[in-house]
């Protein structure tokens, strides 16, 4: 497992994703977003997962089921899963605690709440992953599409050509490929080359002259996207074709 560990957020109301995955970036974690078990269950297929935030009422497959699918994997066996759902009532909680849920929070979520009990469980994780000596390696490389990351080393070659970056767009294109596909959000992503927190407005207006060098600098021309994607007021996203 490592210290920025990775988080899935499993609910049917984009809202409710957009404002947790925020909270939770914010903190350093990355964090996927799936609107169902079905979608879910594929995101762990292809990445490594370190706790499970799951609403429960979803179309298709609903977190309890998700949760019971999890458990009888034996590679996933270990991941905390977090229920989340708008039944407060005492049965549906005995219910989820029955099944063998980690924790059980009601919406509408407290955030302080919801980083005390991902905090405490991924804590909790990392006792068990080292007393059993299951404990996960840190990533540390992305590759693919010609397109090669090294994050230990800093270097960052394309098409077997050397390229070299400042240092915030080292720190973008790391962020990035942290979470391939998947939209970073403005203030994440300016918390990561700038180190500060700030609103979308002054994020973007800080990473938008990052954006442009950075694609110049791994080939494309200006006015190309290129590999990175512009998702107009909420984020960037890495976007590599094999």
């Amino acid at each position: 497992m490592t210290n920025k560990a990775s988080i899935l957020l499993v609910d049917d109301q984009l809202e409710q994703i957009y404002y947790l995955k925020i909270a939770l970036e914010l903190e350093g974690f990355h964090v996927f977003s799936a609107r169902n078990g079905i979608d879910a269950l594929e995101i762990m297929k292809n990445h490594p997962i370190d706790l499970v935030i799951s609403d429960v009422a979803m179309p298709h497959m609903n977190g309890y089921q998700l949760h019971q699918r999890i458990r009888r994997n034996q590679h996933w066996v270990h991941i905390p899963f977090v229920m989340m759902s708008g039944r407060d009532m005492d049965s549906d909680i005995r219910f989820g605690k029955e099944l063998g849920v980690d924790e059980y929070l009601t919406k509408p979520v407290d955030i302080d709440d919801m980083l005390a009990v991902v905090r405490g469980r991924l804590k909790r994780a990392r006792q068990l992953a080292t007393a059993t000596g299951s404990a996960s390696p840190a990533v540390t490389r992305f590759e693919k599409g010609g397109l090669v990351i090294d994050f230990e080393r800093h270097f960052v070659s394309r098409h077997e050509t050397s390229i070299h970056l400042s240092a915030k767009e080292f720190a973008l294109l790391k962020r990035l490929a942290l979470q391939p596909g998947e939209v970073i959000s403005l203030p994440v992503l300016a918390q990561a080359t700038h180190g500060i927190t700030t609103d979308p407005i002054d994020a973007g207006a800080l990473l938008r002259p990052l954006v442009r060098s950075l694609r110049r600098k791994l080939g494309f021309r200006a006015g190309e996207m290129g590999c990175i994607e512009n998702v107009r007021g909420v984020g960037y996203r890495l976007t590599i074709a094999e």
